[in-house]
């Protein structure tokens, strides 16, 4: 069987349209999740330099911004931790079935 009529076999699945639709959508909501922190952290540090300054205790030397951008890179491997054991497991599960049932 030749690579392109497998590919065309792929393409015209409906389990393939599915998992592209459904890949997608969780790739979506974890950017949209991880722009939101990102963009928050970016936000205060640009509008309220104040609130980022406050110490964390009284005779502290650190602020609360550390602490809260220690917390975005924490996030960031997180969710990139969340989406790769996902891709790994039930994508990569779902992908190999669609290629066998391709392949017959």
């Amino acid at each position: 069987m030749k690579d392109e009529d497998i590919v065309a076999r792929i393409q015209q699945n409906p389990k393939f349209l599915k998992f592209v639709s459904m890949r997608n959508n969780y790739s979506i909501v974890l950017s949209i999740l991880m722009m939101i922190v990102y963009f928050g952290y970016i936000l205060l540090v640009a509008f309220n330099k104040q609130f980022l300054a406050t110490k964390i205790t009284a005779g502290a030397v650190t602020s609360i911004g550390i602490p809260l951008g220690v917390g975005v890179l924490v996030f960031t491997i997180v969710i990139t931790a969340i989406y790769v054991r996902r891709a790994n497991s039930e994508f990569d599960a779902t992908k190999d079935e669609i290629v066998k049932e391709a392949s017959k």
